[in-house]
């Protein structure tokens, strides 16, 4: 086993075509973090002159102290049966991260749990503190212990058929209803942060200002690893659309108004008496849009990242508006069918907790998530190797216990 000097090519075609390999492993991925104060190295290792394994560093400073922190995002890849490979890599993670003053190693590799074999003891032999099998989110994990993953493998048909019952009517309704989903430019991530300061004040979290999203872009999109994508009401299209169902709806209406039994057809004559006049207010309140956007109004956008086979729903938000139209559920069946035309046949909703309790702040993320055909994938977790114990008791110990004793300081003053 030798350690390997690699060019960013090899390493990325080795993390896009591994089982193992993550989006958080590419070297893109180190460049779109500069802008938050972390630098990259990268170390890989073989074994006759072919790459077995590689893993990519990222270093942070600490505020006010002399040490950086080491973190290997969704790594190592390689194959963690390959005992031989594994512990290459940790001597030469070592070796580098003692040369940036690290305190500690963090890793948190893309494995799953029923994939795990023996890693987690093979990993603590080799001096790696495991931090458990703790809630997907929760705040002990730098990254989502567990998140929910659709297959897009298969064909439009059984991709919908993969969906819960509901979700499926939903996404079909979508597609009827006159939304466009369309892959967008650089400049249309102003639009997109825009959203995303409307959904933020919706549900309740801080966003990121513009440049953080055109730094992932720039990044990760000349090699085609970043798209955004955006879905928009176009009310002309719309319009013709609801003015067809007003005809079908009259000449029901009509039918109806020619048989005999009145009574018994009373109560069908009402119903289609309330969508008629449902009909006419959409058709109203579109003609109103079209007066300020008669090319359409954008109502939802998402980030959509790429690492192989692999594809990512990063970032989604969408607008107060027009949520009738059910813009999101076009974007999301339209943003798996695009990942499977280039390539991808795995499709990840990020972070989730497992079947959280209804009065747990993530049963709505959970639940959304769940209605796509997903499974949850439950990784194997995040490790430590500790390189220096006072700073990393310092830091990874007292420094919390000390911020959460000001926060209830903080609440019991209020």
């Amino acid at each position: 086993m030798s350690k390997m000097n690699i060019s960013n090519e090899v390493h990325d075609a080795f993390v896009k075509t591994h089982n193992n390999g993550d989006l958080l492993q590419l070297t893109d991925w180190a460049v779109s973090k500069q802008l938050t104060g972390w630098y990259s190295r990268r170390i890989a290792v073989g074994r006759d002159g072919e790459v077995v394994g590689v893993g990519q560093l990222l270093f942070k400073k600490i505020p006010k102290l002399p040490f950086t922190m080491c973190y290997i995002s969704r790594g190592f890849v390689v194959d963690y049966e390959d005992t031989e490979a594994v512990e290459a890599l940790v001597e030469n993670a070592k070796a580098v991260a003692k040369q940036e003053k690290a305190y500690v190693i963090k890793i948190d590799p893309d494995v799953e749990v029923e994939h795990m074999g023996n890693m987690v003891e093979h990993l603590q032999q080799l001096g790696f503190k495991h931090r458990g099998f703790g809630e997907g989110l929760s705040p002990d994990y730098i990254q989502p212990r567990m998140t929910m993953i659709t297959d897009i493998s298969v064909d439009d048909d059984a991709l919908l058929q993969s969906f819960e019952r509901n979700n499926r009517s939903k996404v079909k309704r979508s597609l009827k209803m006159g939304t466009e989903c369309f892959k967008g430019t650089r400049e249309d991530l102003k639009t997109f942060a825009e959203l995303m300061k409307i959904t933020g004040e919706r549900d309740g979290f801080l966003t990121r200002d513009v440049s953080y999203f055109e730094n992932i872009y720039d990044a990760l999109h000349p090699n085609g690893d970043a798209e955004v994508f955006l879905v928009k009401l176009v009310p002309g299209k719309v319009i013709d659309n609801l003015k067809q169902d007003i005809g079908s709806t009259e000449r029901e209406k009509e039918k109806l108004l020619q048989k005999k039994d009145q009574k018994k057809a009373q109560n069908q004559i009402n119903d289609l008496n309330v969508k008629m006049e449902k009909l006419h207010k959409q058709i109203a309140e579109l003609e109103q849009l079209k007066t300020t956007h008669p090319e359409g109004k954008v109502l939802s956008g998402a980030l959509l990242t790429f690492a192989g086979k692999k594809s990512y729903y990063l970032y989604g938000a969408s607008s107060n508006e027009f949520r009738d139209y059910l813009p999101n559920h076009n974007m999301q069946f339209s943003m798996m069918q695009y990942a499977r035309s280039v390539g991808a046949t795995s499709y990840d909703f990020g972070g989730t907790n497992k079947e959280p309790d209804k009065d747990s702040h993530y049963f709505g993320l959970w639940q959304f998530k769940k209605v796509w055909g997903t499974h949850l994938s439950e990784k194997v977790g995040e490790f430590d190797y500790v390189l220096n114990q006072p700073v990393y008791q310092l830091i990874e110990v007292v420094k919390p216990k000390v911020t959460n004793l000001k926060k209830k300081i903080k609440i019991k003053k209020k």
